[in-house]
């Protein structure tokens, strides 16, 4: 039997039914607790991205053969579990690299031209055309922490057009062809020298607020931020501390520190301009969605087969 806890296309979904036994109850993420008692013979799990794959829901899942990850990472999902109870985990993280990095793209060019949040002012009557001048991406450093594949797909966006692109990685090889497209620098010299600066990291023990004050000093005046990795990576009140103290100029976080985002936790944010928060989507279009259903369903039952 297969259990989906989080939404998935629906031709996926029938095509899993028409197969094996399914059960589909996407609200579930919302309801961790409830998972357990759903577990009996399940013999494959598929989450996204809010369902918490631990030791313990494993532990309520003994006919649990796989898991498969429709979203763009594997942070909610323990692997080490995962691996001692003889669980594979599938991952459909090729599914979502384009659309993540094409919001990283899309938020740079925004981020750094601050003209396009400008309708608010226009309906009031106002031409703020001098507030809206900003800067061209061209000829502008893309400083990217980390570089995976969604990292690599960004450069080769932003190196078209006219970006120059800078990266830290100490676990991509130096001699890997993906430096091609890129200048491996260290971590301080890619906040130093960067104007934008896109984080690429999974969250952990060195990576959590590895984007702090001290951070946020060490960057260029102006430089903007695109969190579209994990939450927790950026110290969200650190960050709007630089942007009111005019040292960062603006920033893009599509994941927060808790999520859903609460009225409370986006108060940290209250009053900033050049701000743009999105609710954890930059991995989701209607195309990377089939591409994620689609590839897990198919993985799904091949593995089931």
């Amino acid at each position: 039997m297969i259990l989906i806890t989080e939404f998935m296309e629906e031709e996926a979904v029938e095509r899993l039914k028409a197969a094996r036994p399914t059960a589909y109850a996407p609200d579930l993420a919302d309801r961790q607790e409830d998972i357990p008692a759903r577990m009996a013979g399940i013999q494959a799990l598929i989450v996204r991205n809010r369902t918490q794959v631990t030791e313990a829901l494993l532990a309520s899942a003994p006919d649990l053969k796989m898991v498969g990850g429709l979203g763009a990472g594997l942070d909610n999902i323990d692997l080490d579990a995962c691996a001692a109870a003889g669980v594979e985990v599938i991952p459909a993280t090729e599914a979502t690299t384009l659309p993540v990095a094409e919001y990283v793209v899309a938020n740079a060019l925004i981020l750094l031209r601050q003209a396009y949040q400008s309708g608010h002012a226009m309906k009031a009557g106002n031409w703020p055309q001098a507030a809206c001048s900003g800067r061209e991406v061209s000829g502008r450093r893309l400083g990217l922490i980390g570089f995976g594949a969604i990292a690599q797909e960004a450069a080769r966006l932003a190196t078209a057009l006219g970006m120059k692109v800078s990266a830290y990685d100490p676990h991509v090889p130096v001699d890997d062809p993906a430096w091609e497209g890129a200048t491996a620098r260290h971590f301080e010299a890619i906040l130093a020298s960067s104007d934008v600066i896109s984080l690429h990291v999974p969250l952990n023990g060195a990576t959590r607020h590895m984007m702090n004050a001290e951070a946020f000093a060490m960057m260029r005046e102006g430089a903007v931020v695109i969190n579209a990795a994990r939450g927790g990576v950026v110290d969200e009140a650190a960050l709007a501390d630089a942007m009111r103290a005019g040292h960062i100029g603006g920033a893009a976080l599509d994941v927060f520190e808790e999520e859903p985002l609460t009225e409370e936790g986006a108060g940290v944010f209250k009053g900033l301009s050049n701000l743009i928060l999105t609710p954890h989507i930059a991995g989701i279009t209607r195309d990377s969605h089939t591409r994620a259903s689609t590839m897990i369903a198919d993985l799904v039952l091949e593995r089931l087969s």
